[in-house]
């Protein structure tokens, strides 16, 4: 599946010009890691922010004393201008944003609330539909709640199966992390807890906090999901992957790094990646890569979460060689053959070998 480019449908409806799209953050983390106590510390600061919150309607968010409306649409405006949104899980999220666009005030930004058990990607995925609710909106990043006192247990819970654990799934998917209860745990505990973090996303940064009491600077508008334009020449769109492990209970978690010399034939990448996701999506939690694609002078960004695709091109190369590099990160990797079967879509076969691979560093 391909992140819609407006710009490739001129049927699309344009956003106006005083209305860009409002980022929106997918707010995650495990049973019990603060995630109500982070929604209420933003639904009542004094921020200056337009923020609309949606979340499900088993949260615990008490919003009785702060409302200053009621609907029957169960959308409720805070007394500091945030909107908190009470959504059905049934609920279909394109409904509710499509409710939350049509009010006459702008927001500054949206942030949906995942279930503690659920695996945020395939809510990311909504906000990349080929629809006008779409257009309007654009995911900023996907931030996750860590409980310092318990996270460990669920780490290593032999209840959650080995391959298929949601808090790590939900430290994978992360764009920042946050590592809240703080203060019940010693700085011992603190460092070995952020160790552990790192080994599973080592490009995410992690913030410390008590009472889910954070700077929203740090997790709003990180542009985990910046325009091509900004990715192309941000420092921090990789990380560094090739530290990625898994934990000790999951080894199968790891990342693959490739870096190649030759340019890509467009249709056999598209073809190749719409391949290979289609049969291992499930396992490929992020793909990033800065491309050169044969014909085009301008460098092309690779975004992709699980079975959802973005290549979209950036500006030129200038003076830098062209080369692409590719980052896959999640479970069940093969190198040699994400290496071959990359090496095939080059445009010519006289450079098919990658100048340097990173084979995942696994525990």
């Amino acid at each position: 599946m391909r992140f819609p480019n407006a710009a490739d449908n001129p049927t699309a409806a344009a956003t106006p010009a005083d209305r860009p799209p409002v980022p929106v953050t997918i707010l995650t983390g495990f049973l019990g890691s603060g995630k109500t106590t982070l929604l209420n510390h933003i639904l009542t600061k004094q921020h200056g922010l337009r923020i609309a919150v949606i979340e499900n309607e088993f949260g615990e968010v008490d919003v009785d004393s702060d409302l200053v409306m009621t609907s029957e649409e169960k959308i409720f405006q805070m007394t500091n201008g945030c909107i908190c949104c009470v959504v059905d899980v049934r609920t279909d999220l394109v409904d509710i944003l499509q409710k939350l666009l049509a009010r006459p005030e702008p927001f500054d930004h949206i942030l949906v609330e995942t279930s503690g058990l659920a695996d945020p990607t395939p809510v990311a995925a909504t906000f990349f539909m080929d629809n006008e609710v779409a257009r309007q909106v654009r995911l900023d990043g996907i931030v996750t709640l860590i409980d310092a006192l318990h996270i460990e247990g669920h780490l290593d819970d032999p209840q959650l199966r080995e391959h298929d654990n949601q808090a790590v799934d939900q430290i994978l998917a992360a764009d920042r992390i946050v590592l809240n209860k703080t203060d019940l745990v010693d700085e011992a505990t603190l460092a070995r807890v952020e160790q552990r973090l790192r080994k599973i996303n080592e490009s995410a940064p992690v913030l410390r906090s008590n009472h889910a009491q954070v700077d929203l600077t740090r997790i709003l508008s990180v542009g985990g999901f910046a325009p091509a334009a900004q990715l192309v020449d941000d420092i921090d769109f990789f990380g560094d992957p090739s530290q990625i492990q898994g934990h000790a209970h999951d080894p199968s978690v790891g990342s693959v790094s490739l870096i190649f010399d030759a340019p890509f034939d467009r249709q056999r990448l598209d073809a190749y990646l719409d391949e290979l996701l289609a049969a291992q999506g499930d396992d490929i939690f992020r793909l990033k890569g800065i491309l050169a694609i044969a014909g085009d002078d301008r460098r092309h960004v690779l975004q992709g979460v699980h079975r959802i695709l973005d290549l979209r091109p950036a500006d030129g190369w200038g003076a830098t060689r062209p080369s692409s590099k590719l980052v896959f990160i999640g479970r069940q990797l093969d190198p040699l053959a994400l290496r071959i079967g990359l090496a095939q879509c080059h445009a010519r076969q006289a450079d098919t070998a990658p100048r340097r691979v990173a084979e995942p560093a696994l525990s």
